[in-house]
């Protein structure tokens, strides 16, 4: 078969993956199920997908579109082809602001949509919670909606017109046609005339409403995905009724999951931008019914959304230092809150509305506690709410929340019956019912807790979902809202919607379909639930010996497992956060977080039994773009630390095939350091000079266009036993300070470490230096954890007896001191010291910012002269610390205007960017943010990083300066 995939490979503009790596990566989504396909293809063009679909007849292969792969249902998993689109399918292909409609490419990122028409007062209405990285395709396939829906509609709702292929190859347009064209569409000989000429014969029947009636949803749900969607087909078109002049298809392939028709274009309907001004009405309640009783009369209000938490959401954030600004609206101790939010163009309308919900709130309801939340306070409820939700989800161990009952939808008036019923069905699982609602459109997302690697866990699985399929029928509500059938609920789907039902939802896949070549298995004739999943039921656990510790996590392996697929590495450079740098400068699959975790939990799971499970080229590939940033491990929701797991592998790998000359070179950079000190001038000018840098860079595998940094004749450490630094306090004592000298400050930045010495004493603090081993960082990054956990356990018997709170120890270089956080815990000997040190070793910035809020440093000990500055902080700290600090200190001096730089990663990444492979990466990261915001500013550049200050200086050409640098320049 790979001949025949290599032929189609030189056929089409885009590009055919069918190696293991590829396979492996895409052979789950966010759901509960794994299946290998045979290819994994990229299409470039229309022309690719004709021939793409030509192969598929041909062959028998069946054909999975896929985006973002964010799907909850097993959508976008399949053992045929998968059809990423996301990659080349992205442009905007018209804009037409008056009549308030785009038309665009299925592979544009929702939130990306936004950014782009924002500028225009326009915007696409529905929100879900991946908006950041899903695509409109995939939205399209879903008949996503979000928290927005009840002010903004569907998915569907805004879909005009598309065009895409059918199964049999063909491409067609599908827009809304009056009734003179669509008797034009039933004089074709095609697929796609045979498609309206069914409907035509369907929807003529005498009985089609009791039909719909009795199987669809009730009316007044909005939010239903349940089978195809003949109901709003034919409700929406002049079959139903004459004042509907159009009859448009889109209506039924919105949310047919990409297995009847392959979109390529979309024509969407936007809406004007939402009020500026908005208020948020917390209404806390004493228990679930009284919240949900509620919702009804709340909705008679002109609300832009209506969502529900309960108490185990907000008791997951109760005890997080990091979300307890968070939760100061919080009144007691609500059963659950329902927060209700307005908007307006006036303040003097919002006013009104304000009040008029709190009168109803206060008459009609059982709320004891209304906050009124406005501005950036709306942002942090939304924050707590999503920060439970993700605290919740992130559960050690083999029991899971488990996506299966998460997604259904009844009416308002139902809402309290409905889940008190539901209440009782999780009881007698001994399942705790959490709630968490789109309470105004009657959707529930709830998942219960189990171990799908056992047998009781499967069959819980199986049997809740039974159970609360049974309870939506008997309500005429909706199995799927939002998240979409899938394989998940399509098992249920016959039952739901009856017999006679499917039987047409039946005809019209073989219609479509009848070769069964699209998206095979999902909405209709589906596998049974409980095949296909990720892990083999009652297998005995697989046991990784590592290096490093992942007790925390119960190993490795089950680290790994920690991944559910949800792609939140798969957002932009232009939305929030740094996570993943390589996936966005390649936007290749390969380079996220998510395939870095599952390629991990293939191969241990695959290859536990073999002498060494790490020896693996696969693994070696897909970790060897990975920066190890750290990014992961803080906005991953699920904190998976792919940076660990890529440390622990090459420790493994290297075990079974040895170390590079390369790799010894830069680990041991210290040590060669201190060696050739003694003459830096010769080493400098070599590395200068044109000719003899060129054998250099050649030699050491370094990239031709990097310089290299210059080394110091002599070291801070030996300016200090000289005596040519005062380590005294200029003024009155404050505190007593180690300082941890860095092998990077040591021999490399040397007047930094002047500046934070000579900054700590005017500021009255007494600077101790004692003698310690290198930090073990350059060891860390390239997997020599033997080495590097030697300096560990010396440097924690060093300092672990000396430094306290009273006497902490500092620390310049971030990916230095940090590591006392990290790496240090995972691989000292001595744990519980590590532990203990960790907790009195900060990021000199760090110290600098507790003594101000302390009220220990003050503005009036720093110059008034006006300075512009610019402030690029190391990937470490905004993982494991946060750039809070810095911004705070370097806001000390009165007339500082200090601004942070939106960037992720650098793209230096240690000795990553000096290498010569990943040179273009490493460049094409700084470009994403960082490298502009340079160079079209005047601003001082601000980097603790020494990784940061060289990348800076290689792409634009601009020096930047340590926080203390530049701090001590301007003390008094």
């Amino acid at each position: 078969m790979k001949l025949k995939f290599k032929s189609l490979a030189n056929s089409i503009e885009g590009d055919v993956q069918t190696d293991s790596l590829y396979t492996s990566i895409y052979a789950t989504d966010a759901s509960v199920y794994r299946e290998i396909p045979l290819a994994v293809i990229y299409p470039k063009s229309n022309s690719d997908l004709k021939k793409i679909l030509e192969f598929s007849n041909e062959h028998k292969l069946s054909i999975t579109p896929r985006a973002a792969g964010t799907s909850l249902a097993g959508q976008c998993v399949t053992d045929g082809i998968i059809l990423d689109l996301s990659k080349y399918f992205t442009k905007q292909l018209n804009f037409d602001g008056s009549n308030k409609v785009i038309r665009l490419e299925p592979g544009i990122v929702r939130d990306a949509l936004n950014r782009d028409i924002k500028s225009k007062h326009l915007f696409f209405g529905p929100n879900t919670s991946t908006s950041n990285r899903c695509n409109i395709g995939g939205m399209f396939g879903n008949n996503s909606s979000g928290t927005t829906s009840i002010k903004y509609g569907v998915t569907r709702d805004k879909v005009i017109s598309s065009k895409g292929f059918l199964s049999d190859g063909s491409f067609i347009e599908v827009k809304p046609i009056t009734k003179s064209e669509f008797e034009e569409k039933l004089k074709l000989n095609t697929l796609e005339g045979a498609i309206y000429k069914y409907f035509n014969d369907l929807f003529q029947r005498n009985d089609i409403e009791k039909l719909i009636e009795k199987g669809f949803p009730k009316s007044s749900i909005h939010r239903r995905n349940t089978g195809y969607a003949i109901d709003e087909l034919y409700n929406t078109s002049f079959f139903k009724s004459d004042t509907n002049p159009y009859f448009n298809l889109n209506r039924l392939l919105c949310g047919s999951e990409g297995t009847l028709y392959i979109a390529t274009e979309l024509e969407l309907r936007l809406d004007d931008s939402p009020p500026n001004h908005s208020a948020l009405i917390a209404a806390h309640f004493s228990s679930i019914s009284d919240c949900l009783e509620s919702v009804e009369i709340s909705m008679t209000h002109n609300l832009y959304t209506c969502e529900m938490m309960d108490k185990t959401i907000l008791d997951c954030t109760k005890d997080s230092m990091k979300y307890m600004d968070h939760r100061f609206f919080i009144e007691k101790d609500p059963e659950a809150i329902l927060m209700l939010e307005l908007k307006s163009d006036s303040l003097d309308e919002l006013t009104d509305q304000i009040k008029d919900l709190l009168n109803d709130l206060k008459s009609s309801t059982k709320a004891y506690a209304t906050p009124v939340l406005k501005n950036g306070e709306i942002d942090l409820a939304a924050e707590l709410r999503k920060a439970g939700l993700g605290l919740l989800g992130n559960i050690k161990g083999d029991e899971k929340a488990v996506a299966c009952i998460e997604d259904t939808s009844v009416t308002i008036q139902d809402l309290p019956h409905y889940i008190s019923d539901f209440t009782k069905i999780m009881k007698s699982y001994n399942q705790k019912a959490v709630y968490y609602a789109h309470a105004g459109a009657g959707e529930i997302h709830l998942r219960p807790i189990l171990n799908l690697k056992t047998s009781k866990g499967v069959n819980d699985f199986k049997n809740i979902s039974k159970d609360v399929a049974n309870l939506v029928k008997s309500y005429g509500g909706a199995l799927s809202g939002e998240h979409g059938d899938g394989r998940v609920r399509a098992p249920f789907t016959r039952s739901v919607v009856g017999e006679e039902c499917y039987l047409i939802l039946l005809d019209i896949k073989h219609l479509f379909d009848p070769k069964n070549l699209l998206n095979p298995g999902k909405i209709v004739n589906p596998k049974a639930i409980d095949t296909d999943l990720r892990y083999e039921i009652d297998r005995k656990e697989p046991e990784i010996s590592t290096k490093m510790d992942f007790s925390k996590n119960l190993g490795i392996l089950r680290a790994a497992e920690q991944c559910n697929g949800s792609g939140d590495c798969r957002k932009s450079h232009e939305f929030e956060g740094g996570m993943c740098p390589s996936y966005q400068a390649t936007k290749n699959e390969k380079d996220t977080t998510r395939a870095r975790a599952n390629m991990l939990r293939e191969v241990l799971t695959q290859n536990h039994l073999e002498k060494n499970a790490f020896d693996n080229e696969d693994l070696k590939e897909i970790f060897d773009l990975c920066i190890s940033c750290k990014a992961c491990k803080n906005e991953c929701p699920s904190n998976v630390d792919v940076g660990a797991f890529k440390t622990e592998f090459l420790y493994q790998y290297q075990k079974a095939n040895g170390v590079k000359f390369r790799t010894q070179v830069f680990a041991k950079n210290n040590l060669i350091n201190k060696l050739i000190s003694p003459i830096a001038p010769l080493y400098n000018w070599a590395n200068s000079n044109a000719f003899t840098s060129t054998l250099v860079k050649k030699t050491a595998g370094v990239a031709k266009e990097r310089s290299l940094p210059k080394l110091s004749s002599q070291s801070l450490r030996s300016k200090i036993i000289k005596g040519s630094i005062s380590l005294k306090p200029k003024t009155e004592i404050k505190k007593s300070v180690f300082l941890f000298i860095d092998e990077f400050t040591n021999f490399l930045d040397v007047n930094i470490g002047v500046d934070a010495i000579e900054l700590l004493t005017k500021l009255g603090y007494e600077v101790k230096v004692v003698k310690h081993e290198e930090s073990g960082r350059a060891y860390f990054s390239k997997g020599l954890l033997d080495e590097a956990q030697g300096f560990i356990d010396k440097n924690i018997k060093i300092f672990d007896p000396v430094v306290s709170t009273e006497s902490p120890l500092l620390g310049i270089e971030p990916s230095t001191v940090l590591s006392f956080r990290d790496e240090y815990i995972k691989l000292a000997s001595d744990k519980k010291s590590a532990e203990n040190l960790s907790k009195h070793v900060f990021l000199i910035e760090e110290f600098l910012d507790s003594e101000i809020q302390a009220g220990n440093l003050t503005s009036d000990q720093f110059s008034e002269e006006t300075k512009e500055i610019k402030i690029h902080n190391h990937c470490y700290q905004k993982a494991l610390s946060s750039q809070i600090h810095t911004f705070n200190l370097m806001n000390l001096p009165r007339n500082f205007k200090v601004t942070l730089i939106p960037s992720g990663c650098c793209g230096m990444a240690g000795s990553f960017g000096y290498e010569e492979e990943h040179y273009e990466v490493s460049q094409a990261i700084g470009e994403l943010v960082l490298f502009p915001a340079v160079r079209k500013s005047n601003a001082m550049i601000c980097a603790n990083g020494t990784s940061c200050r060289h990348q800076i200086k290689d792409g634009t050409e601009k020096e930047a300066l340590h926080p203390v640098s530049i701090l001590n320049k301007y003390v008094l």
